[in-house]
């Protein structure tokens, strides 16, 4: 049975462009693949097939035997290809050809090719910090000093990772690379270079001081600007003071996790604040005036109407907290808690069952319930 020609077989013209053969057999690998055809039978024979044929043309010289000569240019010798003599043709070797397609396909993820003379150099790893702080604080900024437990760069080596800051030397192993590569049946599989660990180079002499990884622990004190207006969840970022890079590579950044402490006084919600302030029972029948906090340390003089029920809300504007990134400040509300006397002396109790008598008129919210209750009362009867 005659071969068919490469160009039919990944679907493409003979004047295309590498690209396009490489897109064309990307596309038809992916298609023919025996792992997506269970149900195909031919699916291996003609996976295969597409190999073969990219395996010629994406080669130059052997494309130019090919365009000129057919099928034949790789029967009997004919033809002359790669240094090493002759070309491979028959089965095709798919290995290199689909090598080629897994670096296009997965090269950046896997660090590209040559992706390990890239990370000789590696980024530090990015830290984060929690850092709890008082609501004052929050309300206000403050600039605090923390320890930060990390790896920093090794003055003993410059963070080179070579005893007296010498140059690491290019991995045998990998010539460099960064990852090996081995022949399982179809497929040629990329694994990190054990000699190395993925890095490229080796060091022959490592600095005794940090083992020849260019960084050691230690705690650093940082001061930290907390700008006003954070509430917990907030994060800052100081770019460049995370861990230290492996071998001369740059740092990481250090997340400042911020959490707002719970006060005794206030409430938060977003800008806003909230106190529950304590008010006499006479206070809140004959109204009068009361001094509450604020949370910037001083005092506000509020106005208690007569006949105020707790739960009842006066908002103090301004008197909140800032927003984080400008625009003004909350407000503040007072929520009045109506406080019932006692340890009640002869006297107090005698006065309150006379104001009692009087009183009937004065509890409408009382009378309208109980109004209600005898309703449902006499109903439930009915």
């Amino acid at each position: 049975m005659s071969k068919r020609d490469y160009y039919d077989v990944l679907g493409t013209s003979k004047g295309a462009s590498a690209d396009e053969i490489k897109k064309a057999y990307r596309k038809k690998a992916k298609e023919l693949h025996p792992d997506r055809n269970a149900d195909n039978p031919d699916a291996e024979s003609q996976f295969k097939e597409v190999n073969e044929a990219y395996d010629c043309l994406k080669d130059p010289d052997k494309k130019a035997a090919y365009d000129r000569y057919g099928h034949a240019a790789f029967e009997g010798g004919m033809g002359g290809g790669h240094p090493g003599g002759g070309f491979r043709g028959g089965q095709g070797d798919f290995s290199s050809a689909f090598s080629d397609v897994f670096d296009d396909l997965f090269g950046d993820f896997m660090g590209g090719r040559g992706g390990g003379g890239r990370q000789r150099a590696t980024r530090g790893a990015d830290l984060r910090y929690n850092l709890r702080v008082t609501l004052e604080e929050a309300f206000s900024g403050i600039q605090k000093t923390i320890n930060v437990p990390s790896s920093v760069a090794c003055t003993a080596c410059d963070g080179s990772g070579a005893e007296g800051g010498g140059e690491p030397t290019t991995c045998p192993t990998c010539s460099g690379m960064g990852k090996v590569r081995a022949q399982q049946g179809f497929f040629t599989v990329e694994r990190t270079c054990p000699t190395c660990s993925g890095m490229g180079q080796i060091i022959k002499n490592p600095c005794k001081a940090c083992g020849g990884h260019g960084r050691v622990q230690k705690d650093r004190a940082l001061s930290v600007n907390i700008p006003a207006g954070v509430e917990t969840g907030t994060r800052i970022r100081l770019s460049g003071e995370g861990e230290a890079g492996l071998r001369g590579g740059p740092s990481g950044d250090l997340y400042i996790f911020i959490e707002v402490a719970r006060h005794e006084l206030f409430e938060r919600e977003e800008t806003n604040l909230f106190c529950r302030v304590p008010v006499s029972m006479t206070t809140a029948a004959l109204g009068g005036d009361i001094e509450v906090p604020t949370i910037d340390g001083g005092r506000s003089r509020v106005k208690i109407p007569s006949g105020s029920q707790s739960g009842r809300q006066m908002r103090l504007r301004g008197k909140g907290m800032p927003a984080l990134r400008g625009g003004g400040s909350g407000d503040m509300f007072i929520e009045l808690a109506v406080e019932t006397p006692v340890n009640l002396s002869s006297k107090q109790k005698e006065l309150l069952r006379e104001f009692e008598k009087l009183s009937d008129d004065n509890n409408p919210e009382s009378s309208t319930f109980f109004r209600k209750v005898k309703g449902f009362w006499d109903s439930m009867k009915s």
